[in-house]
């Protein structure tokens, strides 16, 4: 665990969000001692890098990233991340773990990353009361100058599956339980993940990057999949630019990325959704049939766009139980829990 977060400070992320330096053998003892200790997540989250050093796509290439508090409210925080250039994980671990873990990824229309709205909102319903503990993950933006853009998140999402595995043991996790769960754009890199797990993005930089990326199961909540007509305009020209060519719209509209090794994916969406319309997970929940990929879909008749678990209302707030009682049914488990 030491190598991983070696100079690392445990930081009460839903307030900061910024890894800071700690100086040698005090910061490496003080994270070790705090997270061994298991801590409710409000009282101390981790954020931990990714990438031991500069991400691969990242060298030479000046970001200072931004972090945007929009809530006027210290009880309903709502900040996103940009001008991201070390990806990082949050970890949100539950009072009473189960042994399961996911990887969240948020949205922000591959223009920023949404850093509580879908990302610590989650905790009560997902960590709190189901026990899963929570990797949110904040991912380089394709729009900000990183080489072979277009797959800088997916990168981080493979390096993030990757290492959270590594250190499975550390956490208290089973790394055959990890899935992913990802809204609007954030869905488009779940789903990226999904189908595109075993493709080598970069040079492995360390003993993690031999590890398997393909998550256990996949959670798409109102999700990016199309790049062509039914695309998101924003994300589409975040991620593929003004005038992308057919072969780029057709290798990275998601659909067509459906295989055999694709894992099972729970979909939810709204059919008042104007933003990103229903017919994107439609079009996923079709070639998921067409592979033969075990699913479950659920569509509601309202919600529109960016609910999240803050903001659904009426029979769509019952959505996080349902998505846990899936996990639950999809995520393998030993015999018994986990002990630290």
């Amino acid at each position: 665990m030491s190598a991983l977060y070696r100079q690392f400070e445990l930081l009460p992320a839903a307030r900061r969000g910024v890894c800071r330096p700690l100086s040698g053998v005090v910061g490496v003892v003080l994270l070790l001692a705090l997270s061994a200790a298991a801590p409710a997540w409000s009282a101390a989250p981790v954020e931990v890098p990714l990438w031991p050093s500069t991400p691969p796509g990242t060298e030479g290439l000046a970001l200072d990233q931004r972090v945007v508090e929009r809530s006027a409210d210290p009880a309903l925080p709502d900040r996103y991340a940009d001008a991201i250039s070390v990806p990082s994980l949050t970890v949100y671990r539950p009072t009473r773990p189960d042994g399961r873990a996911l990887l969240v990824i948020p949205g922000g229309g591959y223009q920023r990353v949404v850093l509580d709205k879908e990302g610590s909102a989650l905790v009560p319903a997902f960590a709190e009361d189901a026990g899963l503990t929570l990797f949110v993950l904040r991912y380089r933006l394709p729009g900000e100058g990183h080489r072979e853009a277009r797959d800088v998140p997916l990168a981080d999402a493979q390096r993030a599956m990757r290492l959270i595995r590594r250190h499975a043991g550390d956490w208290g996790i089973d790394a055959d339980s990890l899935g992913v769960m990802g809204f609007s754009a954030g869905g488009h890199v779940a789903a990226s993940l999904a189908t595109r797990h075993a493709e080598r993005l970069h040079a492995p930089v360390d003993a993690a990057d031999a590890l398997e990326a393909r998550p256990a199961y996949a959670v798409l909540v109102y999700p990016v999949i199309d790049m062509g007509a039914l695309a998101h305009p924003g994300s589409r020209q975040k991620l593929l630019g003004d005038a992308p060519e057919a072969r780029s719209v057709a290798a990275y509209s998601l659909q067509h990325r459906v295989d055999a090794k694709t894992p099972p994916v729970f979909l939810l969406h709204a059919q008042d959704d104007a933003v990103v319309p229903v017919e994107n997970t439609l079009l996923f929940e079709a070639a998921l049939r067409r592979a033969g990929i075990e699913h479950e879909t659920h569509l509601y008749a309202h919600g529109g766009h960016g609910f999240g678990v803050r903001e659904a209302r009426g029979t769509l707030a019952l959505w996080p139980q349902l998505a846990i009682a899936w996990i639950r049914a999809h995520a393998p488990l030993p015999a018994a829990p986990l002990q630290e």
